[in-house]
């Protein structure tokens, strides 16, 4: 076991000289030869080493027994030990979770929060075994190439050193070097999937292979390097298939179903969205037929004028869709959940500013054409524009559609108009009757803060 511990740190990089680290302790046989075989490098490395225990207090005695069993391992080994008791089922109940999701939220809290307080990484006894036992239990579940990568040596602060030994590795370690640990009788109860893979499936498995651990530490690399081609592919199709407002629909139909996939799943990503296989599959129908897919949590994807995006829909009530504000100067205001400043200046320092500021005639006015009865309002039935450079005059609905402005932002685009006649409008610019032009004296300039 030894030499699979020390090639998983070389191999995944997941230990350097000095570092510190805190092992979670069960007292189980995986992460007491964790801790012993971590204590046996610890001078050759100078590492520091200390140890958290959770007393879930679901077991009677034998949870107390476990602690006790820790307290003792750790204070012959001279290992600075934390110990968190917690009634799972108390707590689970009251955030309405299963014990099991409770259990290891509480437990990754508490790890958690001493690795940041030391300064340490955190060393978890996960063995090539759980991560086959992990594979089983996703691909069961209709898991895809993520799933099948098992349990990764690192994430983030988390290491794994014994994700190259097995089991019976551990075992046999502390067999070999008289080193006692305490069983969790809850494991040989078939009341959780894992312990049900464990118990039934594997065994059938290894008849087959004996070193099955191994064959699936194989499938796993293969997963993980499959799994990093296509993230990489959908990264790069992202970036090819960006356009203004969102991304091209002709040439996300080009990709192949997985990078396909992956791409959507990342976008769903930036908005804090583990999408499902279902809204996937909807939303590649939405892509290559046009079409709106409601994902959850008020996120939509859509595709429309060629142009796919993900997007909040407007969350704007009615009285904010009709408030109005008068034009003012030098100073902010908010309507429609947005922040409006303006500025007014002279020609000079206008021109001034526009040598270094290419979109500035865009947000700019001649502040002499701007009527008393000006407002800043979003788009009513009826507005008309007539932008600048255009030599016509088009419904703000037609221009809009014509520009393949987002149909979400159309509505709470912000607009500063004069009855139905826009003078200046949020994603389009000015009107030719306000553009700024030699004759301007002053300018008033318009700035959007989302």
């Amino acid at each position: 076991m030894e030499n699979k511990l020390l090639k998983a740190i070389k191999e995944y990089s997941l230990i350097e000289d000095g570092d510190k680290i805190i092992v979670a302790l069960s007292g189980g046989a995986d992460s007491t030869a964790l801790l012993c075989s971590l204590m046996s490098i610890r001078e050759s490395l100078s590492l520091t080493i200390y140890a958290c225990h959770i007393n879930h207090l679901l077991r009677g005695d034998e949870s107390f027994r476990d602690e006790n069993f820790v307290r003792e391992l750790c204070e012959k080994l001279g290992v600075e030990l934390f110990v968190l008791q917690c009634d799972i089922n108390k707590l689970a109940s009251e955030r309405n979770l299963g014990s099991e999701e409770c259990g290891r939220q509480v437990r990754y809290d508490f790890l958690n929060k001493n690795a940041t307080r030391l300064g340490a990484k955190i060393a978890t006894a996960h063995t090539s075994t759980d991560s086959m036992e992990t594979i089983l239990m996703n691909i069961s579940r209709g898991s895809g190439i993520k799933g099948a990568r098992g349990i990764p040596p690192k994430r983030d602060n988390i290491i794994r050193p014994l994700i190259l030994a097995s089991r019976a590795d551990t075992e046999e370690y502390c067999k070999s070097h008289n080193i006692p640990y305490v069983n969790d009788s809850t494991n040989s109860e078939r009341l959780y999937t894992r312990n049900k893979v464990r118990l039934d499936v594997v065994p059938v498995l290894r008849g087959i292979n004996p070193s099955i651990e191994e064959a699936f530490l194989r499938f796993s690399k293969s997963m993980k390097e499959l799994d990093e081609f296509i993230e990489k592919s959908a990264q790069t199709a992202l970036s090819e298939s960006k356009i203004e407002n969102g991304y091209s629909c002709e040439k996300l139909k080009k990709l192949d179903k997985p990078i396909l996939a992956r791409t959507i799943e990342i976008l769903c990503n930036k908005e804090n969205i583990e999408p499902e296989s279902v809204h996937i599959e909807l939303i590649e129908k939405a892509i290559k037929n046009n079409g709106a897919v409601s994902i959850k949590n008020g996120i939509m994807a859509i595709s429309s004028q060629g142009i796919f995006r993900i997007y909040h829909k407007n969350s704007l009530n009615d009285s904010e869709r009709k408030s109005e504000i008068p034009v003012f100067i030098n100073s902010s205001a908010m309507i429609c959940n947005k922040n409006i400043r303006t500025e007014l200046v002279n020609m000079e320092e206008f021109l001034a500013r526009a040598k270094f500021t290419k979109n500035l005639f865009t947000i700019s006015l001649d502040y002499a054409t701007i009527s008393d009865g000006a407002v800043f309002r979003n788009r009513k039935a009826g507005d008309f524009i007539a932008p600048k450079g255009r030599g016509l005059t088009k419904p703000l609905r037609k221009l809009m559609s014509e520009m393949k402005i987002p149909a979400e932002k159309r509505d709470s685009a912000i607009l500063l108009a004069d009855e139905n006649n826009i003078l200046w409008a949020e994603e389009i610019g000015v009107s030719e009757q306000c553009c700024v032009k030699n004759t301007t004296q002053k300018v008033l300039m318009i700035y959007i803060d989302e």
